[in-house]
């Protein structure tokens, strides 16, 4: 089985798929784990090479290349990232969480101690830079919601209850 979890920072996707992997006994891997894989490889800290990343399309391309062969030689794993559902073709379920970016900003202004201003600052440039890129890289809409099986809002459901509405989509697999 082959699922991928995708939504914006502060949906709660690292989260949802933390506690679905537990319930099923699914390996866990998010797409950052590939960034500093890259990073490691290249003698970088994550700082340094987020900002070359920044300006070489490469850096994306490959930590999206490296997702999408890891998902194509593993079973049994959920896959956590913006652009999982995307890269992973062939998963089983396709998660989509979502929030408004107020209600993000503030869960990551509590856990970056930011103020809700900067992080709304923050989590607005982010994801307009993201959009760019993956639009420029991939011809991606990443507002494209069709792609998914299941479309889940976080903002409107606790943590549990959106374990409780993945966990019955997964059941039905």
């Amino acid at each position: 089985m082959r699922i991928t979890i995708s939504g914006s920072p502060g949906s709660g996707t690292t989260t949802l798929g933390k506690a679905l992997a537990e319930k099923y006994g699914l390996r866990y891997v998010s797409a950052g784990e590939f960034f500093r894989a890259c990073a490691k490889e290249r003698g970088m800290d994550l700082a340094a090479f987020g900002e070359l990343a920044k300006k070489d399309p490469a850096i994306d391309k490959e930590v999206d290349e490296r997702q999408k062969e890891f998902a194509k030689t593993n079973d049994n794993i959920i896959l956590e990232g913006r652009l999982a559902g995307w890269m992973v073709e062939e998963a089983d379920l396709k998660i989509l969480l979502w929030a408004s970016q107020r209600c993000r900003s503030a869960r990551i202004a509590e856990r970056e101690d930011l103020t809700p201003e900067k992080s709304y600052e923050l989590t607005v440039e982010r994801e307009k830079c993201e959009a760019d890129r993956y639009m420029a890289y991939y011809d991606i809409d990443i507002t494209d919601q069709t792609i998914y099986d299941l479309v889940l809002s976080s903002e409107r459901f606790n943590q549990e209850q959106v374990l409780t509405l993945a966990s019955a989509a997964v059941d039905q697999l």
